[in-house]
This record gives structure tokens, C-alpha cells and sequence, in this order.
């Protein structure tokens, strides 16, 4: 059953997002208004309701001994990807499983290897699983930000792109929501390339509409507040991110 949350449990969650290392129970408590032990309590009920599943570090791989780290984006069997996904997080060397509701390139596993032979030794293992790797990519570095929308009303703002991982060379992926009037709103992606609105260059990947996850295709049109994930060849994310959002919105 889904949780209803409130607007400590909503600012909890954004702080612990901003930074978990740096936040405590009494710097929360004296922004919301409440006591620390109010805090700390609702805390415990997040983790008991499985919302706060754990705290993370961000580490940079490259910097710790040189290591390489990698996407596989791979194909899995729908019926069988939930188990899929557990088996792949137990591969040494895979640090995250992500499960896609798509039919094709459905499961993205993120790994770290101490050079590229460690990392077939990974891609080897995930095919024995019966997993279908399609491709592979290095990783040059990812960016995580806090949900804004549980966040303080001033700090709530529309960015132009929610999420941005950078990839080998001047690839990089971007999740960028779809403002209504945006140039690419109400067209199919086969008509954005034909008018210009979204280049060659960048390939529209998955697409998250309400609560289901779109497979795109050159048909699929394009609706305001869909979530889109789009590669981008180039690497140039201002051009790439024109396409969704509205003009004005490109103007500031």
C-alpha cells in the first residue's frame, strides 16, 4: 500500500537527499518546526515502510585506484527480470541494478572493475545468467540532486534536466520532464527529427508517462509531463533539452 506522506516526511526525505552524511535529526527539526525527536521518529517510520531503504556514499571510482566503471544496458525476459536483477546485483563488481518496464533494454547494471579485463569477467558472468547485454558504455561521472518538489516552496523549481550521467567520450544521458508548451509537445519523434525540433544526434530511449514506462518508437507522440530519457551523441545538453522545454523557459 502506498504511504501517505506529510510535509515533515517529505522534507525529511529531501534533506537526507541533499546531503545524508551532513543532515541531522536537530538541523531538520529547527527548519520544520519540530523536535528532534520528531524527527528521528518519523525517520524510523520511513525505514520500517521500506521508503528510506538505505543511505549511500557516492564514490569516484576513476579517482580510487584508476577503476573503470560501466553500464551494460541489457535485455531480460519480463517474466523473469525481477529475478534477473537479483542475481546480477550479486556479481562482484556490479554496485546497481535497475529494473525498466519495457519490453527491450530493460535492465540497466551498473559495475566497477580495476581494468577492462575485470569488466568481460562482469559482461561474462550477466550473459551465463541468461541476461542479453546490448550495450556497454564507461561511465565518466553521474550527478545526483534532491526531489525539489519536497523540498522548501522557495527551493521548488522546474530544472531543465532532473538528471544528467555523462558517458565515455561526449555521450551523455539526460532526464528531462516535458513542459506544455513545449516544441516537441503533440508530435510523434518521427516528426520532431523531420522538423528539426530533435536532431539526428540524439535518441529518444525510454519514456515514463503517468505510472507506466514507454517503449519509444517513431509513432509515439510526445505528451506534456511525460519524463523522458534521451542519449545524446554529442554531449550537448542545451540543444538536446530545447526539444522539452518551453521557449520561455529557454529564454531565461
Amino acid at each position: 500500500m502506498d504511504y501517505r506522506l506529510d510535509e515533515i516526511d517529505r522534507r525529511i526525505i529531501y534533506e537526507l537527499m541533499r546531503d545524508a552524511r551532513n543532515t541531522s535529526a536537530p538541523t531538520i527539526a529547527e527548519q520544520v518546526n519540530v523536535s528532534p525527536g520528531t524527527i528521528r521518529n518519523r525517520i524510523a517510520n520511513l525505514e520500517d515502510h521500506d521508503i528510506i531503504r538505505s543511505y549511500t556514499t557516492e564514490i569516484d571510482f576513476e579517482r580510487a585506484e584508476g577503476h573503470l566503471t560501466t553500464l551494460y544496458v541489457c535485455n531480460a525476459p519480463v517474466s523473469e527480470r525481477n529475478a534477473l536483477a537479483q542475481e546480477a546485483s550479486t556479481v562482484p563488481g556490479v554496485i546497481n541494478v535497475r529494473q525498466l518496464m519495457t519490453g527491450r533494454r530493460n535492465l540497466h547494471v551498473l559495475a566497477v572493475g580495476e581494468d577492462t579485463e575485470h569488466l568481460r569477467r562482469i559482461a561474462r558472468a550477466l550473459s551465463r545468467l541468461g541476461i542479453e547485454i546490448e550495450d556497454e558504455t564507461l561511465v565518466e561521472s553521474e550527478t545526483h540532486s534532491p526531489y525539489t518538489a519536497f523540498g522548501p516552496d522557495e527551493e521548488i523549481s522546474t530544472p531543465r534536466a532532473t538528471d544528467v550521467i555523462s558517458l565515455a567520450g561526449d555521450a551523455n544521458v539526460v532526464d528531462v520532464t516535458v513542459e506544455a508548451d513545449a516544441p516537441i509537445v503533440e508530435q510523434t519523434l518521427e516528426e520532431a527529427v523531420r522538423n528539426d525540433v530533435l536532431d539526428d544526434d540524439s535518441l529518444v530511449i525510454a519514456i515514463e508517462r503517468g505510472d507506466r514506462v514507454l517503449t519509444p518508437h517513431g509513432t509515439t507522440v510526445i505528451q506534456p509531463d511525460d519524463i523522458v530519457t534521451v542519449l545524446s551523441r554529442s554531449g550537448d545538453t542545451d540543444h538536446v533539452l530545447d526539444a522539452f522545454v518551453a521557449d520561455e523557459a529557454v529564454a531565461e
